[in-house]
């Protein structure tokens, strides 16, 4: 499958994003795979829980916007498919588990964040860097952060484009469990306890409650996904877009002039 490794044991669905050469950078059919193999987990009775993971040193970097004239490329079929996504996990009736093994930017920290129980390995730092090359949060952060940890860190993060650690993600509250750097199997071993505990849950009562806490507190995600979807359609039309871009691919900091 492109991109994505897929692997079902004992009713534990594994998806690793695999593009390790370019720090599992989002290509269009990785996204396709993701959010089919997502849908499909929803109704099938073989799944108990959904792991969601990277290759390599990383979770994902976000989408892959390098190269020359990336914003001619980049347009709105790409929000469409983040927004697949996003609502492929929350509306999945099995948990799925985020296992962040490194860095979670752009796109691939909002799906980190969309998951109902995340692991971050000591290593981990979680980025919103949208405001970096002109462009909103998207994939539901503008709503899954404000749930977890507030309104003003969602503004720094999203602003100020300012990573947080896996350590201060997980004292903020927006990550559910911290794996220590010692020793070495401390991550690999939490969330195989982890997976294993899920997975021997009650179905039914584990669907009813992602549920319950999600139209508690999420009731609004779709609302914020629609509000994402039109604003970053219209920012991609821009020039400071345009800038952001090509200044990501050349590696220098981006000149804004508000056009």
């Amino acid at each position: 499958m492109p991109h994505l490794d897929v692997q079902l044991t004992d009713g534990v669905l594994t998806l690793t994003m695999d593009r390790p050469e370019v720090l599992n950078a989002m290509s269009p059919e990785m996204s396709l795979a993701l959010a089919e193999q997502l849908e499909q987990a929803h109704t099938d009775d073989a799944v108990r829980v959904v792991v969601l993971t990277g290759a390599g040193t990383a979770f994902g970097t976000g989408a892959d916007i390098g190269g020359a004239e990336a914003h001619e490329r980049f347009d709105v079929r790409a929000m469409d498919m983040t927004t697949r996504m996003v609502r492929a996990i929350v509306g999945c009736d099995k948990p799925v588990l985020g296992a962040i093994n490194g860095i979670a930017a752009g796109v691939s920290c909002s799906l980190a964040l969309a998951c109902d129980v995340i692991v971050a390995h000591d290593s981990a730092a979680f980025l919103l860097p949208f405001a970096r090359i002109g462009f909103m949060v998207d994939g539901g952060a503008s709503a899954t952060v404000a749930a977890a940890i507030g309104r003003a860190r969602a503004m720094r993060m999203g602003l100020l484009a300012e990573p947080l650690s896996a350590r201060e993600a997980y004292d903020a509250g927006l990550v559910t469990h911290l794996a220590p750097a010692e020793p070495d199997t401390a991550y690999a071993e939490l969330v195989a306890t982890l997976t294993r505990r899920l997975a021997a849950g009650a179905p039914l009562a584990q669907a009813a409650t992602k549920r319950a806490i999600n139209a508690a507190t999420l009731g609004h995600l779709d609302a914020a996904l629609d509000r994402e979807r039109t604003g970053q359609t219209l920012l991609m039309r821009t020039a400071d877009v345009a800038e952001g871009m090509r200044a990501f691919s050349e590696r220098r900091k981006a000149v804004f002039r508000g056009e």
